[in-house]
């Protein structure tokens, strides 16, 4: 080596030189047997991504995040806040099955479901890959440095980047303000919503942000899901994995004497979307993406030597220890996820068709009436949960002696909307007892549904007419 040469910059992590700079992973694509699977599913999971706001179920958005009025539809059902404990258990339910989906096969939702490695692979590479002459050019326009940065090529993919991750944030954008509505915002001025705008053009740059500049960092500093993979795996979970038995000592060369049947050809590395060596073991960036498990199989297809040097299999098995299908999570996470189901499913289905909440009215407790008569406003707020526009009438049970004061009864609230009824009760004074009567708001829609809320009114204190008497006995 001549002694003006520069000496080679080695590297610390896979994306990491020991220099400090950034080193990034260009992956040879390996379109082996996991890889066409992969492929299926990275395209139909798009596919449903941008179908879904398109879709409509019992005349409702099949997914609508309706963030400004607290409102989530889901498979045409609406959950308004008040739904906490269905929420509850619905996110509980998707947790555990995250954690039981680790347990049995690893990293598979980061590997084959993940919208970061679906799009990265299947949509952002490939074209990054088709402009700039795969993966020998990319590395070239690399060393260029800024110049490479400004190469034609690239800025031509950068340009069909931008493009891409606008119609993405605004597929995002749809999921939460309805494609109706959408679609009148792409036709109007931005001024004319700016904070929608701005919410999409934010989006679109951490879109581009991410599939341009943080991509594999994103799933290796970003997720912490790689580092739950400590807790949440064990070692009989089924993982991508290097047979060290079979592999090692590895070596080079036609004279395999003595040797495994690793080649050490390094095809598991550059193939690898993360940058790690897979032979290295278990690591946290590895996302089970069986990219090297495909490069691999090629290769010993090669060579003559039988597929499945790299694998699906567990740390166990690996070691020559018989598998165990029955092990405590494999019990426990289902057991929990059929009670998450179970209780979701069980409160959905006994929900009520209208939530009815009685609220006490602005201003004093009470008035005292010219004519004697106590007076309580009340607000009764309804939510129509049906898919029907409906008509409520209120009524008020527990006693004869009320009458009942309100504008607006019966009152027509629309499907998935909430209206207040503002109302009057008056009673009169003989009807309270030490400050208070309890009463029954009753509701009904005059379609089978009646709602039963029981409602405390306040009043002035009334002694019993035998008091009175004694004190003014007393006083005289």
């Amino acid at each position: 080596m001549s002694r003006n040469a520069p000496a080679a910059v080695g590297r610390v992590l896979p994306t990491l030189n020991e220099d400090g700079s950034r080193r990034w992973i260009r992956p040879k694509p390996s379109p082996g047997t996991f890889w066409h699977r992969r492929r299926v599913v990275a395209y139909a999971l798009m596919f449903v991504f941008f179908i879904i706001p398109y879709l409509r179920m019992h005349g409702k958005p099949l997914v609508l995040l309706d963030l400004p009025r607290r409102q989530f539809t889901l498979f045409g059902t609406t959950f308004l806040p008040t739904d906490t404990l269905l929420l509850m258990f619905l996110l509980a339910s998707i947790v555990i099955t995250v954690f039981l989906l680790t347990a049995l096969a690893g990293r598979v939702w980061c590997g084959w479901g993940c919208p970061q490695t679906v799009y990265m692979e299947f949509l952002y590479r490939p074209i990054e890959r088709l402009f700039e002459g795969g993966r020998s050019g990319s590395l070239q326009m690399d060393k260029e440095h800024a110049h490479g940065q400004m190469h034609p090529r690239r800025l031509a993919k950068y340009a069909v980047y931008v493009v891409l991750s606008l119609f993405l944030a605004h597929t995002f954008l749809a999921y939460f303000v309805g494609i109706d509505r959408l679609v009148q915002w792409v036709q109007q001025s931005p001024l004319e919503h700016p904070t929608s705008f701005a919410v999409m053009a934010v989006t679109t740059f951490g879109i581009m942000a991410d599939f341009t500049w943080f991509r594999e960092q994103t799933c290796a500093v970003a997720c912490p899901y790689g580092r739950w993979q400590s807790v949440l795996l064990d070692r009989q979970s089924l993982i991508v994995a290097y047979d060290a038995k079979r592999g090692e000592p590895r070596g080079k060369g036609k004279d395999r004497s003595g040797l495994g049947d690793c080649i050490d050809c390094g095809a598991c590395v550059i193939t690898c979307p993360t940058g790690i060596d897979i032979r290295d073991g278990l690591q946290m960036e590895c996302i089970h993406c069986t990219q090297c498990a495909d490069a691999c199989d090629e290769i010993m297809e090669r060579v003559g030597k039988p597929r499945g040097l790299v694998r699906y299999s567990s740390q166990a098995t690996l070691e020559g220890e018989k598998p165990r299908r029955l092990r405590p999570r494999v019990v426990l996470y289902p057991t929990a996820l059929a009670i998450m189901l179970g209780g979701f499913f069980f409160t959905l289905g006994t929900k009520p068709p209208a939530d009815i909440t009685v609220l006490r009215g602005l201003g004093e407790p009470y008035v005292v009436e010219p004519d004697g008569r106590i007076a309580n406003q009340l607000r009764v707020k309804i939510t129509n949960r049906s898919n029907a526009d409906h008509v409520y009438h209120v009524s008020i049970d527990g006693t004869d002696a009320a009458s009942l004061i309100a504008p607006d009864n019966p009152m027509s609230v629309a499907a998935g909307q909430t209206a207040v009824m503002a109302l009057f009760v008056m009673l009169p004074q003989s009807a309270f007892a030490a400050g208070g009567r309890d009463i029954t708001v009753r509701v009904a829609d005059g379609a089978g549904f009646t709602g039963v809320v029981p409602y405390h009114l306040v009043g002035p204190e009334i002694q019993p007419e035998t008091s009175r008497n004694g004190a003014e006995d007393d006083h005289r």
